[in-house]
């Protein structure tokens, strides 16, 4: 029983003993630098990103390729079902994939 009204006793004198970082006064010039920080971050306005133009030709371009491509697709699939790929296929495909960014990524700005 003593024991626990020890451990009790140390454990209120340790929580009742001040954090090392609440014992150590703040020198009275970093308390106004962090303030001075603080409020020039605030100040700040964010930075102006410029928008870029869409070019409307170039992805009218861009989606006539693509619309192209895309048509040329469907015969080759018939081919693959008979047995015969065709070798440029994975090449087209891949250019699709390549205008469908260029298309999306000139959709988004």
């Amino acid at each position: 029983m003593k024991l626990h009204v020890c451990a009790v006793l140390l454990i209120l004198l340790v929580s009742a003993a001040p954090s090392p970082a609440q014992s150590r006064p703040r020198p009275p010039g970093v308390r106004q630098a962090d303030q001075a920080t603080a409020q020039a971050e605030r100040n700040i306005p964010p930075p102006i990103t410029p928008h870029a133009t869409i070019d409307v030709a170039e992805l009218e371009q861009q989606a006539g390729e693509l619309s192209w491509i895309a048509q040329t697709i469907p015969p080759d699939i018939d081919n693959v079902r008979k047995g015969v790929l065709p070798k440029d296929i994975i090449e087209r495909l891949k250019q699709i994939e390549k205008l469908a960014k260029h298309l999306r990524r000139g959709l988004t700005q």
